[in-house]
């Protein structure tokens, strides 16, 4: 190993002891510094994260805990997991429909065909759908909508009998006429709320346009990097949202900050009129085109494969803004709904 030249006082002399008397100069003897074994050591200090060993489950481990199960013979983890559960049907079946609000108070409206239930609008308890006598001022699907039960926000749409530019709020009762979206959209990607909210993509081709709504009037926002049809968004307001998938079954993803979107790691499966719902940092995709079941969580860096819907689905409404999500209708026209959530489970270290 060589020497190792000293330029202090207190220096290390040949036995191992400090000498705080003699010169700035010397050298420390090879044999110092030269031990390339353990043979002294006598103990170690214990390990931090230290896997443990049980005859069974810990009775309340912590989400990421690790532990060794003696009479499974396995490594097993404690982690939260989603999965699809049967919920309540609509009344009316419908594909292409809108929808707001969370798994426990959704709403739906909207849909295709246009003249029979293009007005229609139902509200969910986290159990049952109740029609209501507030019905669309313009029919139509594809109306993605954002917000909450009691104050949700419809946007463009199709077949009303052309596609439009509308967008209505709904205030629990009734809807009401708002501002002209900038541009004619449908099959276009939503997030935020009533008051703060953004359309992006759709409108028949590959559209890249942004908009933003303050409540009151849209506002032109940055472009999308990718130009997109029928493609989905989900986010908390109008300055932080990711827009995913879209025609011809893309894979891209990306994030708004308000001012400019920025490519993200991208899904896992490639697909068209998916569903979403959630936050930029926690964050459900489900179904799509070709019909599938596919479900990826979003964990604010990275898309993972989750457990799939029942049915294969696409085009229909999704709760928003929690990742406790919802699906109904879409499929080609069905009443059925589906409900998502999380909880923590304990998973041996082969399964996924």
């Amino acid at each position: 190993m060589g020497v190792i030249t000293r330029g202090i006082a207190n220096n290390v002399l040949g036995t191992g002891e400090i000498d705080a008397t003699d010169g700035v100069n010397g050298v420390i003897p090879a044999s110092n510094v030269n031990n390339t074994s353990f043979g002294s050591v006598t103990s170690l200090p214990a390990l931090a994260g230290t896997i443990t060993t049980v005859a069974g489950d810990p009775p309340a481990p912590s989400d990421g805990q690790v532990w060794y199960n003696s009479v499974a013979g396995a490594l097993k983890y404690r982690t939260y997991v989603g999965a699809w559960a049967t919920g309540g049907n609509l009344n009316t079946t419908s594909d292409l429909n809108g929808g707001a609000g969370t798994a426990a108070a959704a709403l739906s409206f909207g849909g295709d065909p246009a003249p029979v239930v293009g007005n229609v609008t139902e509200e969910y308890d986290g159990s049952s759908w109740t029609t209501v006598p507030g019905t669309l001022n313009t029919a139509g699907y594809s109306r993605n909508g954002a917000g909450t039960q009691t104050a949700a926000l419809a946007t463009g749409g199709n077949g009303t009998p052309t596609s439009t530019q509308a967008s209505e709020t709904y205030d629990g009762t009734s809807w009401t006429n708002a501002a002209n979206i900038g541009q004619v959209t449908w099959y276009h990607g939503v997030a935020g709320i009533q008051t703060n909210a953004l359309v992006c993509g759709g409108g028949g081709g590959t559209n890249a346009e942004t908009y933003e709504f303050d409540g009151s009037v849209w506002t032109a926002g940055g472009d999308l990097n990718t130009g997109k049809d029928e493609t989905t968004a989900t986010g908390a307001t109008s300055s932080s949202a990711i827009n995913m998938g879209g025609t011809p079954g893309l894979t891209s993803a990306e994030q708004y900050d308000g001012s400019s979107w920025t490519n993200i790691n991208s899904l896992n499966t490639g697909r068209s009129f998916l569903m979403s719902s959630g936050t930029v940092s926690d964050a459900v995709v489900f179904g799509g085109n070709p019909s599938t079941g596919a479900t990826e969580t979003f964990d604010g860096t990275s898309f993972s494969t989750a457990n799939s819907l029942s049915t294969a689905g696409y085009r229909g409404g999704n709760s928003r803004p929690s990742s406790n999500a919802l699906a109904f209708g879409g499929n080609g026209r069905t009443t059925a709904t589906e409900e998502f959530s999380t909880s923590l489970t304990n998973l041996s270290i082969s399964e996924s």
